[in-house]
């Protein structure tokens, strides 16, 4: 049994990351992705799955075959972003009022399959942290009522990706498992774990209604990997080949730091050898009154997290200070790949734009990876006992 390949559906498929994630041991059944160039970037990338390229909402359970072990959906963030509208998921009952809103279609196409009794062993949802406030609350407080109505138990872990690149790209992963099968003991915790369960997951838990919260799980992944696929150091080229930017222009964007981030730069001179950052370009308010263009700069040993260039996040750029040498530019397409954990030959468009737009709204494989092999593999074998499909159970009738 633990040969076998398990079975998924790849729902707001991108470029494929979550299957990048999943790897072989998973059969991808059916992608589904409205997105043009998403749609031309996944068939660059991968073959052999059945792939839907309408909007979800044109999606029906007919259009799904057998029983799968799992269905991911990392759905729309533009509406629950820092960076975005913060509109939220809208309302439920297949009227999607909002771009994150598309997450409501999915589950009606799980909840008809679970009229026919053959709905996902697994759902995994993925989704920027904003999901767990939105609307002060009201949104992750309908998305488990669903999920409980549909029959489901259901659990989330805040995961950093920066326990496995050098990028901070906190994420909120629900779990939810059929109902009629056991959660085993050692995949459990009876009580909230660091780093998973932070603050703001704490208080939407708490948020839950009485019989919604009769179905949560406190997911036990176990610790976090000790080292990174990629350090820093191993993505970012501080060669001259690179495409700097003009002492002109470095001087232009210092000249519109504050003084607080002025003397972070005056730090980081003083450090021995090469210091990189994330350099941000923010709105903010004006002592003069109205808003005003500023630049922004952190060091550490992960830069911030990359964004699509839309919703009104600017383009990422690094600044590389080594003793009174100062020099910017912008992150490059190969650099952000593996800032994302994705392989030097992983197929993207050559165009800066398209391919942040691809790359910012991904998740980083190597947190599905280890997801999978915490928690979703040994779920799915451990409910092939409980689960039996349609057709089998005709057959055994």
């Amino acid at each position: 049994m633990a040969s076998e390949k398990l079975k998924y559906y790849e729902f707001f498929a991108g470029v494929g990351m979550a299957r990048a994630g999943l790897g072989s041991r998973w059969d991808c059944v059916f992608a589904n992705d409205c997105d043009r160039l998403k749609q031309a970037s996944y068939a660059n990338n991968w073959s052999g799955e059945v792939f839907d390229s309408r909007d979800v909402a044109d999606v029906s359970s007919t259009d799904l075959g057998g029983l799968a072990d799992l269905a991911w959906a990392s759905f729309p963030c533009q509406d629950l972003s820092q960076a975005g509208s913060k509109a939220g998921i809208g309302e439920a009952g297949g009227v999607v009022a909002t771009r994150s809103g598309a997450v409501w279609p999915f589950l009606e196409i799980i909840h008809s399959l679970a009229k026919e009794k053959r709905h996902p062993v697994l759902l995994a949802v993925e989704n920027v942290v904003g999901l767990l406030n939105a609307n002060r609350g009201a949104d992750f407080r309908s998305l488990c009522s669903t999920l409980a109505e549909i029959g489901y138990r259901f659990g989330a872990l805040v995961v950093n990706a920066s326990h496995f690149v050098p990028q901070s790209r906190p994420r909120v992963f629900i779990i939810a498992i059929r109902r009629e099968v056991p959660v085993p003991a050692a995949l459990q915790t009876e009580l909230p774990q660091a780093p998973w369960h932070s603050q703001i997951l704490l208080r939407a838990r708490a948020g839950l209604p009485p019989d919604d919260a009769t179905n949560w799980v406190w997911w036990s992944p176990g610790a976090p990997p000790v080292a990174k696929k990629f350090e820093l150091t191993d993505i970012i080229n501080l060669g001259d080949d690179a495409e700097w930017n003009s002492d002109e222009a470095t001087e232009r964007l210092l000249s519109m730091m504050t003084q607080s981030h002025l003397d972070r730069l005056a730090i980081a001179k003083d450090e021995k050898g090469a210091m990189v950052g994330s350099l941000y370009l923010r709105m903010r308010p004006s002592s003069e009154g109205g808003n005003v263009q500023r630049a922004e700069i952190a060091f550490g040993p992960t830069l911030g997290c990359l964004r699509t260039p839309k919703g009104g996040a600017s383009r990422p750029r690094i600044v590389v200070v080594q003793g009174d040498r100062v020099r910017t530019r912008l992150l490059s397409i190969i650099e952000a790949a593996l800032l994302m954990g994705l392989d030097k030959d992983f197929n993207l468009p050559a165009t800066y734009n398209e391919c942040f737009r691809l790359i910012g709204d991904g998740v980083v494989p190597a947190v599905v990876r280890f997801l999978a092999d915490r928690l979703l593999e040994p779920l799915a074998i451990h409910a092939k006992a409980f689960v039996i499909p349609a057709t089998d159970r005709k057959a055994s009738a």
